[in-house]
């Protein structure tokens, strides 16, 4: 029998839906891709050496480096998270001179260029280690391999192309920091390394290119982008105070794995490569390796180089494709980018150009761009009409100066002893 009308409960309303926030761990990741330029064959080299031919005393450089990464990688990622523009957008707006703003894209399409060279070769020297091909197949495989990559950010988005950019992070970490746990270093040497100091002019040059390695323009062009592309539409509760908690976290994930790889790849050669003649190429290295410690070891190496390699080389593809539209206001499809930076790799390796060579040619030319991408960075993230009130505070500035006027004194070092050929 049907109840009354009476007795009918009325019907509730439906409770509202609150809007859900996003757990920290969904928001990690901009950092992470960016920090893959940490983790470049540039970087392998110029630790390689510095440990095979120092042994620990160059620890503090790497520690040192990796600080100032810390500050300039979390200004850039602000950057794009408050004014939702990179920063080659906003230095597209302001510099109004259109021959001025062509001289600057010159320069940063050069670095970009420089950049994505000495990945190709990282990636095709690992193959030929691995599986003993052609260099110039190696680099056709390396630049194929990275256009797929990038099909995927074209189509599935920034968060697809995170996953694999963090799944080769993993990679990269694993194959250069198992050499560590085989062949533990020695504590106190590490210790002492901590000391700032140097041993003649080879030091200082090696400590210039282990920070040249480090700080890279590409870097800082690309985590402004990054971050604007995944935080350019506010979820619920993703106010631009949080988003910028969030990111003090990535970037320091992300500048913890790459300085912790890093110090891993020179203690490494400290320790298994010192006095060890022929260590100065990433073929001389391997087989350093190899007999010293055991094919695993220079396996995983080699494995690690090459996820270096097919990473660092999508980011940087990524960056040089930001740089065009930001200064230039012109867009080309990112696969179609790839392949014309890929032509210039391509021609070198067919020339049977010495690829270390080509390394270390390659991070003379970034540290030409370093300034160009640096004192602007500061000196933008430090105005209240472009950031408001999360322009830099007085400190976080001084500390911006501090680095980019050390960092460019080292680059200029570090050209004017390769240039005099200092010893």
């Amino acid at each position: 029998m049907p109840k009354p009308l009476a007795d009918v409960e009325p019907a509730q309303p439906a409770a509202p839906k609150r809007a859900t926030r996003p757990r920290l761990i969904w928001l990690l990741g901009p950092a992470l891709v960016a920090g893959v330029a940490y983790l470049d064959p540039g970087n392998v080299a110029s630790n390689m050496t510095a440990g095979a031919q120092y042994g620990y005393l160059l620890v503090w450089v790497v520690v040192v480096g990796n600080v100032m990464a810390w500050l300039i990688q979390y200004l850039s990622a602000k950057l794009g998270i408050v004014t939702g523009k990179s920063l080659p957008e906003v230095l597209g707006e302001r510099i109004k001179n259109r021959p001025a703003r062509i001289a600057y894209w010159v320069q940063a399409e050069l670095v970009a260029m420089a950049t994505d060279l000495a990945e190709i070769i990282g990636g095709a020297v690992a193959l030929y280690l691995l599986f003993d091909l052609p260099l110039l197949l190696g680099g056709i495989i390396t630049g194929t391999v990275s256009m797929v990559m990038l099909a995927v950010q074209s189509r599935r988005g920034p968060r697809a192309f995170e996953g694999i950019i963090v799944s080769l992070l993993v990679i990269i970490a694993i194959g250069f920091s198992a050499g560590v746990f085989i062949s533990p270093p020695d504590a106190g040497g590490v210790v002492a390394g901590l000391v700032p100091r140097f041993d003649g002019a080879g030091s200082v040059l090696l400590a210039a290119s282990i920070l040249g390695a480090t700080i890279m323009p590409h870097a800082i062009y690309a985590h402004s982008a990054l971050t604007r592309d995944r935080f350019a539409v506010r979820a619920a509760g993703l106010t631009t105070a949080r988003l910028l908690r969030v990111t003090r976290w990535d970037v320091s994930i992300a500048m913890l794995i790459a300085g912790s790889v890093n110090l891993a790849i020179l203690l490494l050669a400290a320790t298994n490569l010192a006095g060890v003649p022929e260590t100065d190429s990433l073929e001389g290295a391997h087989a350093a390796l190899e007999a010293s410690i055991g094919p695993v070891v220079a396996t995983l190496f080699a494995v690690g180089l090459l996820a270096s390699g097919l990473a660092s080389t999508s980011v940087g593809a990524y960056a040089g494709a930001e740089i065009m539209q930001g200064l230039l206001r012109v867009r080309i499809p990112l696969l179609l980018r790839r392949l014309i930076s890929l032509i210039p790799a391509l021609l070198l390796l067919a020339s049977g150009f010495d690829p270390t060579l080509a390394l270390v040619l390659s991070q003379v030319v970034l540290s030409f761009g370093i300034p160009f991408a640096l004192i602007p960075l500061v000196f933008i993230t430090a105005k209240r009409p472009i950031l408001g009130g999360f322009a830099n505070r007085w400190f976080t500035t001084i500390g911006g100066a501090v680095a980019s006027v050390l960092l460019v004194s080292l680059n200029a070092l570090l050209l004017f002893l390769l240039l005099t050929g200092a010893e």
